[in-house]
């Protein structure tokens, strides 16, 4: 039920949407916002650069906030009617929010920002030079993939991941020219543009509600249906960590263990037989579920419960029974064969693994 031109309540989708095929907004911003009156605002005004908004549209999906972050969405909404839209939804969670952004975009690609972190500004207008140039391609790339910067509070020293060693930059590319990633390289949300029909008709993408970490299965599940890809050297994302309370934060991932299995057990169903997709896109897959393997192993063992002991091995025991290829290719990596060492020693290898990537790494 919509209550104005622009509001849409309770993530009900715009009829008015055009299809995939009308070009005339290039990019829709996904905006998730619970709860995040002092960071909003930061965020939209990097997203709000250009002088030309025309092909762009912001969509804040305010999902069941309490405090004044719907206010602020309307006031910014008001001051660019033809840009932003709110919509206003129960509390369904992150993956609740990002589903109803999805749904309702009306720009040929689609990018998630979440309400707490920002874009810079120099390489957004870069990038959408470069979206514009593909929204009036013959065929255009499925996927663009930017560099993301860690801003972690109170630390002066940011840590940028790039993917120069992986892609070649400015080059429509696919899964076969794309080499091999390091352990802390991964394709996250943070770094990804799809295209929006991958995600919403090809795909088919629809995130688990009230979960958290669902950002791995948008990072994962929709590659399959990505032909083609393009790195643009930008470094595009600003994320934001460190603040008290954040999802990330070790005690919390120990309590929401439940959570974290259900997203790896989403995972482990998107994963497609070895010979059903390029190889290149296969081995990232196997790269990015084992980093997402031993998340979930690490935190089960770093909690001293048997009983999330005894989780652990049925995970694994989960990702035998519902994907063999690649249990067996996990199991083959220098992590696999730590992460699934039995008993005391096993555990003590997990413990003194994430010591060494905790200090010296700076993994959470």
């Amino acid at each position: 039920m919509q209550n104005s031109e622009n509001h849409i309540v309770d993530g009900a989708p715009d009829q008015a949407r055009p299809a995939d095929d009308d070009r005339r907004i290039v990019l829709t911003f996904v905006v998730p916002s619970y709860n995040v009156e002092d960071y909003l605002g930061r965020c939209l005004s990097s997203l709000l650069i250009e002088q030309d908004l025309s092909d762009t549209e912001i969509l804040i999906v305010n999902d069941g906030s309490k405090d004044g972050t719907l206010a602020l969405a309307r006031e910014y909404e008001s001051r660019y009617p033809n840009v932003i839209r709110v919509i206003d939804q129960q509390n369904k969670g992150h993956g609740g929010a990002v589903n109803t952004g999805v749904a309702n975009a009306r720009g040929m690609y689609v990018k998630v920002v979440d309400a707490d972190d920002w874009l810079d500004m120099v390489a957004l207008r870069n990038v959408l030079a470069e979206l514009r140039t593909q929204a009036q391609a013959a065929a255009p790339v499925d996927l663009v993939v930017t560099n993301y910067t860690y801003e972690k509070q109170g630390k002066r020293i940011k840590k940028t991941v790039r993917y120069g060693g992986v892609m070649k930059p400015n080059t429509i590319l696919g899964w076969n020219e794309v080499r091999r990633f390091r352990p802390d390289q991964n394709l996250l949300m943070h770094s990804l543009i799809y295209r929006t029909k991958v995600l919403r008709e090809k795909a088919g993408l629809e995130l688990p509600e009230h979960t958290f970490y669902v950002d791995n299965i948008y990072a994962y599940a929709p590659l399959p249906q990505v032909r083609t890809l393009m790195y643009l050297d930008e470094d595009l994302y600003r994320y934001f960590i460190g603040r008290e309370g954040q999802s990330v934060e070790e005690e919390t991932m120990i309590r929401r263990i439940d959570q974290l299995i259900r997203v790896v057990r989403t995972m482990i169903d998107a994963t497609p037989d070895r010979d059903a997709v390029p190889a290149g896109l296969y081995r990232y897959m196997i790269h990015y579920l084992t980093i997402n393997m031993a998340i979930d192993s690490v935190f089960m063992v770093l909690s001293k419960d048997k009983e999330n002991y005894r989780r652990k091995d049925e995970l694994w025991a989960y990702l035998a029974e519902r994907a063999p290829e690649a249990e067996a290719a996990v199991r083959r990596t220098t992590i696999g064969r730590l992460l699934t060492v039995r008993g005391p020693l096993g555990r003590g290898l997990i413990r003194l693994g994430y010591g060494i990537a905790h200090n010296i790494v700076g993994v959470n």
